[in-house]
């Protein structure tokens, strides 16, 4: 990990260790249990820190504030529009634009892939 600190460790850890997929306040909540003194800027400063470095990702879905996933493993998400809770999907986008180097020259390195709906529990009402 690139410039280690304590505080990047912890928001590392804190994101590796849920499935959830927090916003920036939820891991500055979740970090300030270890780390009371920590500043929201420096949780947002190392999400984006840790992001770049590809140790964790970021999610922007819907019109919420970005989500960020500690899981950097081949999956996709799905964002419901009505709870606004982002769960991962074992589908993988890879492949799925075979001539984009071809057509555009495009070289594809990574995707990300969010889909939109309602969940199963949003479903039910």
């Amino acid at each position: 990990m690139k410039n280690y600190s304590r505080q990047r460790e912890a928001i590392a850890h804190a994101l590796q260790n849920t499935t959830e997929h927090p916003t920036a306040s939820a891991v500055y909540e979740t970090v300030r249990e270890t780390i009371p003194n920590i500043s929201l800027g420096t949780v947002y400063r190392n999400l984006a820190a840790l992001a770049e470095e590809g140790m964790i990702k970021q999610l922007s879905v819907g019109d919420s504030s970005d989500r960020f996933d500690g899981d950097i493993s081949p999956h996709s998400h799905f964002y419901c529009e009505k709870c606004g809770k982002v769960s991962d999907v074992s589908y993988v986008a890879d492949g799925v634009y075979p001539d984009l180097e071809k057509d555009y020259g495009f070289k594809v390195k990574a995707s990300s892939l969010v889909l939109c709906g309602v969940c199963k529990d949003c479903n039910k009402d």
